[in-house]
C-alpha cells in the first residue's frame, strides 16, 4: 500500500470534481454548490487530506497568521489595556499559534470605519480570522468576503462560532440573587450595540418574568465608569434595591464602589452578582460573585477549528456561563 500523502488532485479525483472547485471548496471560497461541497468534503475525510497551510501562505507571499478582529465603542487605542475580555481571548489563542508556527495580528477598529477596514483586512486573511466582538451585521458582511471566520459572540447564523451562553447565564445570575431572599433586584445592562449583552438582557428579563419581580434596569459602556454612573441613576430612582446583576465584572465593580460611595454595604444591604469571571472580579472589594465564562477556551476552540480546515457555515458551539460564588453576594 502506498503510504504517499493524498493530494488536492486525489480529493478531486474522488469527488469527481476539478481541480479548481476542489480547491476552492477546501478554501472555503465561493463558487461551488451544496452537493459538490459535500462530496468534496466527503472525499476529504475518505482521504485523510489535510491542506498544506505552509504551501498556501507560500504561495501567495503572505505569512501564516490568524487575525483576531474587535469592533469596539471605546476608543481603539485603549481596547486591550481596558478590558480584561480580549487579554483571555489572546491568551487562549497564543499557546496554539506558537505550536502551529503562526502569528497572531490584532485589529481594533472603531464602528466608523469597521465597514471598509474589515473588507481590507478580509483581502490578507490566511489561516483564518476571529471575531472577538464584531456585531451580527458586520461579521456577515466579513464572513461573505472570509469563509475562515470564527465569532466568539453572538452573531449572524450564518457565520461559524463558539458562543457562550449568556441568556442562561443571565437567567441563573438573578435566580441566585432571588435564591438569596432578594426581591428587589436591579440590573444594568451593557452597551445596545453589544449581541452579548443583548442576549444577556434576554436572560434578566426572562427571570423576573418567571419569578414575578419588577423589571428595574439601567444601561452603561462595559466600563468601570459605565457602571458606577449607572449604579448612581439606579439609587436615586430606586433607593429600596437589594441586589443587582451587572451585564460583565468591570462595570459591576463600578458598581460596587457605587455602592460604598453612598454608604451600602456589599453584600450584607445589597448583593452583586457580574458576569465573565475576569480579574476584575478577584480584584474588587468584596471580591465579585460572577458567572463565568471560559473565554480563553471559547478562544482556543476558534483557532484549532481554523487551523483544522473543516469550518462550516453555520457552526455552532455553545459554552456554559458557570456560578463562582464569591463575597460580594449573602442572604
Amino acid at each position: 500500500m502506498s503510504s504517499a500523502k493524498p493530494t488536492i488532485d486525489d480529493v478531486a479525483r474522488v469527488a469527481g470534481v476539478s481541480r479548481a472547485t476542489a480547491s476552492r471548496v477546501i478554501n472555503n471560497a465561493p463558487g461551488a454548490s451544496g452537493p459538490l461541497r459535500v462530496r468534496v468534503h466527503e472525499a476529504v475525510a475518505k482521504l485523510g487530506y489535510l491542506p498544506n497551510e505552509a504551501a498556501r501562505a507560500l504561495a501567495s507571499g503572505r505569512p501564516r497568521a490568524v487575525d483576531v478582529i474587535a469592533v469596539t465603542c471605546n476608543p481603539p487605542g485603549g481596547w486591550l489595556g481596558s478590558n480584561p475580555y480580549y487579554s483571555r481571548v489572546l491568551a487562549g489563542m497564543m499557546p496554539l499559534l506558537a505550536d502551529a508556527g503562526a502569528q497572531l495580528r490584532v485589529h481594533a477598529l472603531s464602528h466608523d470605519s469597521a465597514p471598509e477596514a474589515l473588507d481590507e483586512i478580509a483581502a490578507g486573511v490566511t489561516l483564518g480570522a476571529v471575531l472577538s466582538d464584531v456585531t451580527p451585521t458586520l461579521a456577515a458582511r466579513f464572513h461573505r468576503r472570509c469563509r475562515r471566520t470564527v465569532s466568539l459572540v453572538p452573531t449572524a447564523a450564518t457565520v461559524p462560532a463558539m458562543v457562550a451562553d449568556n441568556i442562561g447565564g443571565a437567567y441563573a445570575a438573578v435566580t441566585e440573587l432571588h435564591r438569596l431572599g432578594r426581591r428587589r433586584i436591579a440590573a444594568i445592562h451593557g452597551p445596545v450595540i453589544s449581541s452579548c449583552a443583548a442576549d444577556r438582557r434576554i436572560g434578566h428579563l426572562r427571570a423576573v418574568e418567571q419569578l414575578g419581580l419588577a423589571e428595574v434596569s439601567a444601561a452603561a459602556p462595559f466600563t468601570r465608569e459605565g457602571g458606577y454612573q449607572a449604579a448612581q441613576q439606579l439609587l436615586a430612582q430606586h433607593p429600596d434595591l437589594d441586589a443587582v446583576f451587572v451585564a460583565c465584572d468591570l462595570m459591576a465593580a463600578g458598581v460596587v464602589q457605587a455602592l460604598t460611595a453612598c454608604g451600602r454595604r456589599v453584600p450584607e444591604d445589597v448583593s452583586v452578582i457580574g458576569f465573565d469571571d475576569s480579574v476584575a472580579a478577584s480584584c474588587t472589594n468584596p471580591p465579585l460573585s460572577t458567572m463565568r465564562l471560559p473565554v480563553e477556551e471559547m478562544a482556543a476552540a476558534a483557532v484549532r477549528l481554523l487551523l483544522s480546515g473543516d469550518i462550516t457555515s453555520g457552526h455552532r458551539t455553545l459554552f456554559p456561563a458557570e456560578l463562582v460564588r464569591r463575597q460580594s453576594t449573602a442572604r
